[in-house]
């Protein structure tokens, strides 16, 4: 795959535009069949479906897909064979008694959690975008696959009156343009999927012009984004006094959407900013409706929000550890796996949207970077230190116990009584500790293009320091 890369960025642009245009075709072949119109019309009619009778489905599926799991994939089966030659008799149909599947393990051997009864080379193979480390293979079948495309086409595209059919733009992560070209275009034209995809890890205040004009040219409808790099782009486009066409919609993905974000978005672009949810194993989705609710998509995966400290469950709405059991790819099933974020479901609300979907709450941020304050508790929601100032964007990273540092873009009207709202926001919540404030032109993003709104090099400084979230601590 790295020699076909290679190969790509050594093309000329328009031989650039031909191969993502045959890789869309490709792309359009496994994900949109001829069924693909009946699977989205099924998946808009399942919006009105009663809570009990999605209850009764997802207990179907789910023992459906644990029995599975337990007997005919390899990871699992021999797990489970494992626990009764060592006396173990609770029962594999029981979704507590299986054990919380951590990255690393899928990461380390991603072919053990494929059913024996399928083959796994005429599967498709995705994969994660590898922001903590190395990518996760994921694998599907070619009715899986167009199952969620169908999915994402109903409660993304057709609540917000779009279509793949229409044009639409992408600011992502891969590279469809070699990293150190310095001159545009930076971005190509995948004419299969009706795109046009724009490089995240190009855009600069120098190139903001050419983000401008290509897609005043290309006239898209809408437009899915990693947020914080939108949000680059609209702040450029208002500082040099480009403007970006109107949009219908814009849809935030594969980042949390702070709220400093999604203003600038919404103001440069003139349209409505609507957050998605998910990851790239497929085992759990959801997606911002017009009333400002994230819905979830049962079909999808099954949720539990577990204690940061153990794994028993929290109280009623009450945020955790988020712990989903893939529900939709039965052929490889994850199952009570932590995907590393934390957030809460939100019981008992109904939404003005009519739908029946159920509520996901706030999503605080991963778990790997909550704030450790000097006596010992942990902080997991620092959005609010932001709140209301003068700041573009910004980036929390704790050195140590006793000091944070933090990165910030200012706006044009910031002042100094902005930083000591900072620092004073943060001593609020962390107790004395040193606060450097550092402004910068832009944040630095991950290899991946993502953006970390926090950092924690704790792990590193202090190896005695005990992870928090692990049940030993």
């Amino acid at each position: 795959m790295l020699n076909w890369i290679k190969l790509y960025h050594h093309l000329p642009h328009p031989l650039r535009v031909l191969a993502a245009t045959a890789r869309g075709y490709y792309l359009r072949t496994w994900r949109y069949g001829p069924e693909h119109e009946r699977l989205v019309s099924e998946s808009l009619e399942r919006e009105t479906w009663s809570a009990e009778r999605w209850k009764a489905w997802q207990e179907e599926r789910l023992a459906y897909v644990l029995h599975r799991a337990a007997t005919q994939v390899p990871y699992y089966r021999e797990s489970w064979m494992k626990r009764r030659r060592e006396g173990d008799r609770t029962s594999w149909e029981v979704l507590e008694n299986w054990p919380i599947l951590k990255k690393e393990e899928l990461r380390a051997a991603p072919n053990r959690f494929v059913s024996d009864d399928r083959n796994i080379r005429r599967m498709f193979r995705d994969q994660t975008s590898g922001t903590t480390g190395t990518p996760i293979s994921v694998y599907l079948t070619k009715e899986t696959l167009t199952c969620w495309f169908a999915i994402f086409e109903a409660r993304v595209r057709v609540w917000h009156q779009t279509s793949i059919n229409e044009r639409w733009a992408i600011l992502g992560g891969q590279l469809v343009v070699p990293f150190l070209q310095s001159r545009p275009p930076f971005g190509v034209y995948n004419y299969a999927l009706n795109q046009l995809y724009l490089s995240t890890y190009h855009l600069s205040k120098k190139s903001a012009r050419w983000y401008v004009e290509a897609l005043q040219k290309y006239k898209p409808t809408h437009m899915i984004f990693y947020p914080s790099s939108a949000a680059v782009l609209a702040n450029y486009a208002i500082d040099q006094g480009l403007k970006l066409p109107g949009l219908k919609v814009i849809f935030s993905n594969a980042e949390q959407l702070l709220p400093m974000h999604k203003e600038a978005i919404s103001k440069a672009f003139r349209c409505p900013v609507r957050n998605t949810y998910g990851m790239g194993e497929y085992v759990t989705s959801a997606s911002e409706c017009t009333e400002g609710k994230m819905h979830i998509w049962p079909e999808v995966g099954f949720i539990e929000i577990l204690n940061d400290f153990d794994d028993g469950p929290v109280k009623n709405g009450d945020s955790g550890r988020i712990i989903i059991t893939g529900l939709l790819n039965a052929d490889m099933p994850l199952i009570r796996y932590e995907v590393g974020d934390r957030g809460s479901l939100e019981k008992d609300v109904k939404c003005l949207c009519g739908r029946s979907l159920p509520l996901l709450g706030e999503i605080e941020g991963r778990l790997n970077d909550l704030l450790i304050t000097p006596d010992g508790r942990y902080i997991f929601w620092v959005n609010p230190v932001f709140y209301g100032l003068s700041i573009r964007e910004a980036q929390i990273i704790q050195e140590s116990l006793d000091c944070v540092h933090v990165r910030y873009v200012p706006a044009p009207d910031y002042t100094p009584a902005a930083g000591r709202s900072i620092v004073e926001r943060l001593q609020a919540r962390m107790g004395p500790v040193e606060v450097i404030l550092e402004p910068v032109a832009e944040i630095p993003r991950e290899p991946n293009g993502k953006f970390r709104a926090v950092i924690s090099h704790l792990a590193k400084r202090n190896p005695q320091q005990k992870n928090p979230l692990s049940r030993n601590s």
